[in-house]
C-alpha cells in the first residue's frame, strides 16, 4: 500500500506543524486598546515580527521586521542556545519585546543585539549594547534598558547612552540576571531579574552554580569542535546556591534574607504596586512559602504557605495581587485545585485552576477545566463571583487588561485568537492567522476508557469501513502535559500514522494534569507501574468499542516522557506491545535534574529504590520486542547518556535494537522528516510479529 500524504511529515517539519504565521507573545497595553504580539509573515516563514493591532480601528501595523533591518540569523551563542531550549523555542528573528508603562518605547531583542521602537516616530533603532545579550527588558518608566551579557546584569539607556555594569559576576561560574537550570526547565521561570514599577530598582537573582556538577555534550560529527561544557544538577547531588538581591540603578545593592535554611528553590519573585514578593521551595518540594520582601532592609515576613506530604504544586502565574492588594494564590483542598484570594477558596470543588493569567482591577483571569479535555477561561471578582469565558470544546487561554480580553483558543476545529473589549469601545477583534492549512485533518474521537474513565483519543484511517487494523499508542504519559485534548493541533501526526493503515490511541494516564491533585499524585514513588498499567487499560477499553483491532499488532511511539513509556512498554509487556519507538528517552532516572526527579521518587540519597525500579538499564536482558532509540546528540535537558546506557546494556545482554542518532539535535523533536522512519520501522517489526519468523 503506498503511503497516504506521503510528502506530509516534511511539511510538518517545515511548517512547524502548522504554528509558523500564527501570532504569538500577546500582550495588551495598558488602556486595553491595543494589542502587540509576534507573527512571521508566512506559513513556513521562521522569521517572527512584531505587529500592532488597535483594537477600535481593527488596523494591523507592521513595527519591527528582522529582515527590514537588515539583519541575519547567525548561529546562535551558547546562552541563546540555551534560552530557546528551556523556551521550547524553533523560531528565529525577533525573540522577544516589552515596553515602557506609558508605551513610548519598545525594547525587542533580534539576534542577541537589542533594537529599540519609538512608538511616537515609529523607527526602529539598534542599541550598542554588548552582544550576545539575552533578556533584555524596558524600565516600566521607559528610561533604561537591563538585559544580560556572559552572565553579567547590564543597564542601558533607551537613547543609546551610559552602558554599564549592574551586577558584575565575581567568577566564571557565578550569574546574575539569568534563571538557572531547574528554573527554566522544572518551574517555569525564565527570568532572572524584575524591575521595580518606579523603574528605580531591580530584584536580581544570582546563581552560584560552582556545586553543581559540570557534563559535557560533543558533537561526533564534527569532531575538530570540542565537547561544550554544562552545569547540569542531576538528581542526589548539589544544586545552584540562589541568592536574591535589591539593585538601585546606581549599584547600590540590598541582600534579601529569607531566614528560611531549608529553603532551596526561588520559585518565582513578583515586583508590583503594593511591593516584593517572592515564592521560596524547600527541597523534598513539600513546603511553598510566599514572602513579601523589604526591599530596603531585605527582610521578609511570611504571607502563605503551603505543605503536602507528597510535593507542592508550582502554579503558573500565581501569586498575583489585585488593585486592592489581595493575595490570588491556589490551594490544594481535598481532591481539588482551588482558586484562592487572601487564603479563602473562590472556586468550586471539581473545578482544578491550571494557570491563573493576571488580575485586572479586582477580576482575576485564570484556566481552569471541570473536564479533563477541555480547559476554559474564567473570571472571578468579589463583585461579579465566578464566570465562565469560553464555551467552546477547547484548550483557552487569555490575557486581560483595563477591561478587554484576548482569548487564544486551539479547538478541534482549528485555532483562533480574539479580542473583546469592555471599555467603551466595544468591538470584537480577531487578530489575523497566517499559518497554513493542514492537508491531513483529524478525525479525533475522544472517549472515557476503562474503570478509571481514562481520557483517551482514538483516531481511524479516513474513510475506514470496519476492516482490522494493526495500533499505534501515541502517548504523552508524563506529569508535564497532556495530549488527549480538544485541540486539533495534538493530532496531525497522529493521524497520518492512521491514514497508514493503523488505529492510533492516544491516552492520558495517572499523573497527568487535569483531574485533581490525587490523581496527579498517584505516581509518587514510582514513575512506572501506573503508567503502563493505564496505557493497557486504555489500549483494551478502546478494543471493546472497536473489536477489528488487531491486539496481536500493537505498536507504541513517544517523544520525553513518550519515549521512557514506549521504551517501558517493549521492556516490561512484550505480551502487549510488539514494537516501540522511544524519542529522547529517560532511561536512568538519576540521570534527570533534582527539581523534577525529586517531585516524584524523592531523593536517591536517601531512597535509591525509587529510582531503580521507575528505570529502565535493569532491564535491557528483558528485551523480546524491535525498540528503536532516537536521540539529539545536543540534548541538554535529557542527556544522550540515557539512550547510550540503554543501547550498552543492551548490547551487553544480546539484545539487537536500532538506535538513531541526530546530529546537532536538541531535545526539541527536530525539523526533519522522522515520521518516515519510525512508520518502515513499525511497519517492518510488526510484519515480524504476525508472521513470528
Amino acid at each position: 500500500m503506498s503511503p497516504a500524504h506521503p510528502n506530509y511529515p516534511s511539511l510538518l517539519a517545515r511548517t512547524q506543524r502548522f504554528r509558523l504565521g500564527r501570532p504569538t507573545r500577546l500582550t495588551l497595553t495598558p488602556d486595553g486598546r491595543r494589542v502587540f504580539f509576534l507573527r512571521s509573515r508566512g506559513s513556513e516563514d521562521p522569521v517572527r515580527c512584531l505587529w500592532q493591532l488597535d483594537l477600535e480601528t481593527g488596523a494591523e501595523r507592521l513595527l519591527a521586521d528582522p529582515r527590514a533591518l537588515g539583519t541575519t540569523e547567525a548561529e546562535p551563542s551558547a546562552q541563546e542556545q540555551t534560552r530557546r531550549e528551556r523556551a521550547r523555542d524553533q523560531g528565529s528573528g525577533i525573540a522577544a519585546y516589552n515596553f515602557d508603562q506609558a508605551v513610548r518605547v519598545i525594547a525587542c531583542t533580534i539576534g542577541e543585539e537589542l533594537y529599540v521602537v519609538g512608538m511616537r516616530t515609529g523607527t526602529v533603532t539598534p542599541l550598542a549594547a554588548r552582544t550576545p545579550l539575552t533578556d533584555a527588558t524596558i524600565s516600566p518608566d521607559g528610561v533604561r534598558v537591563a538585559y544580560v551579557h556572559d552572565g553579567e546584569l547590564r543597564l542601558i539607556g533607551t537613547d543609546g547612552a551610559d552602558d554599564r555594569s549592574l551586577a558584575t559576576p565575581e567568577s566564571p561560574d557565578v550569574t546574575y540576571g539569568l534563571a538557572e537550570h531547574v528554573a527554566a526547565e522544572s518551574m517555569e521561570r525564565h527570568r532572572g531579574y524584575w524591575w521595580s514599577p518606579a523603574g528605580d530598582r531591580l530584584a536580581v537573582a544570582r546563581v552560584d552554580n560552582a556545586p553543581v556538577g559540570v557534563w559535557y555534550l560533543s558533537d561526533p560529527a564534527s569532531p575538530e569542535k570540542p565537547p561544550a561544557a554544562h552545569r547540569y544538577p542531576a538528581a542526589g547531588t548539589n544544586n545552584a546556591l540562589v541568592t536574591l538581591w535589591v539593585y538601585g540603578v546606581g549599584g547600590e545593592r540590598v541582600a534579601v534574607d529569607f531566614g528560611w535554611d531549608d529553603y532551596e528553590y526561588l520559585v518565582d519573585v513578583v515586583w508590583d504596586r503594593h511591593g516584593l514578593l517572592a515564592v521560596l521551595q524547600n527541597r523534598p518540594q513539600t513546603v511553598l512559602r510566599t514572602v513579601a520582601v523589604d526591599p530596603d532592609t531585605g527582610r521578609v515576613s511570611t504571607l502563605a504557605e503551603s505543605r503536602d506530604p507528597a510535593w507542592t504544586q508550582i502554579v503558573p502565574g500565581v501569586p498575583v495581587r489585585t488593585a486592592s492588594g489581595a493575595l490570588v494564590a491556589t490551594a490544594d483542598l481535598e481532591d481539588t485545585r482551588h482558586l484562592t484570594v487572601d487564603g479563602n477558596p473562590v472556586t468550586p470543588a471539581g473545578l482544578q485552576v491550571s494557570e491563573v493569567h493576571g488580575a485586572d482591577d479586582e477580576t482575576v483571569l485564570f484556566s481552569a477545566t471541570d473536564e479533563p479535555t477541555e480547559r476554559h477561561l474564567w473570571t472571578w471578582s468579589p463583585a461579579g463571583g465566578l464566570t465562565r469565558v469560553t464555551t467552546t470544546a477547547g484548550i483557552h487561554s487569555g490575557i486581560r487588561t483595563a477591561g478587554t480580553t484576548v482569548i487564544s483558543s486551539a479547538t478541534l476545529d482549528g485555532h483562533a485568537v480574539t479580542a473583546t473589549t469592555r471599555n467603551g469601545h466595544a468591538a470584537t477583534r480577531t487578530v489575523k492567522d497566517f499559518s497554513a492549512t493542514s492537508p491531513v485533518v483529524p478525525q479525533v474521537n475522544l472517549m472515557r476508557t476503562g474503570e478509571r474513565e481514562l481520557r483517551t483519543a482514538v483516531l481511524l484511517p479516513s474513510g475506514w469501513r470496519g476492516e482490522s487494523l494493526p495500533v499505534l499508542m501515541d502517548p504523552y504519559g508524563g506529569p508535564a502535559d497532556q495530549r488527549a485534548l480538544a485541540d486539533r493541533d495534538r493530532y496531525y501526526a497522529s493521524q497520518w500514522f492512521a491514514d497508514q493503515g493503523f488505529a492510533v490511541i492516544v491516552a492520558d494516564g495517572r499523573g497527568t494534569p487535569g483531574r485533581g491533585p490525587r490523581w496527579e499524585r498517584t505516581v509518587h514513588g514510582d514513575r512506572a507501574t501506573l503508567l503502563l498499567e493505564d496505557q493497557i487499560a486504555a489500549l483494551h477499553g478502546v478494543a471493546e468499542r472497536y473489536p477489528s483491532l488487531e491486539l496481536g499488532s500493537v505498536a507504541i511511539r513517544g517523544w520525553s516522557a513518550g519515549g521512557y513509556l514506549a521504551a517501558l512498554a517493549v521492556l516490561r509487556r512484550p505480551d502487549v506491545f510488539h514494537v516501540g519507538v522511544a524519542g529522547a528517552p529517560v532511561t536512568d532516572m538519576r540521570l534527570y535534574d533534582t527539581h523534577w526527579q525529586e517531585r516524584f521518587l524523592g531523593d536517591p540519597r536517601t531512597d535509591a529504590g525509587t529510582y531503580e525500579n521507575s528505570s529502565l538499564i535493569a532491564d535491557a536482558r528483558r528485551l523480546t520486542r524491535p525498540l528503536m532509540l532516537i536521540h539529539g546528540l545536543r540534548d541538554d535537558n535529557v542527556y544522550p547518556a540515557h539512550t547510550l546506557r540503554l543501547s550498552a546494556a543492551l548490547l551487553a545482554a544480546g539484545r539487537p535494537h536500532t538506535v538513531l542518532p541526530l546530529p546537532g539535535g536538541s531535545h526539541m523533536p527536530p525539523g526533519i522528516d522522522l515520521l518516515t522512519q519510525e512508520l518502515i520501522f513499525i511497519r517492518e517489526a510488526l510484519a515480524i510479529a504476525r508472521t513470528g519468523s
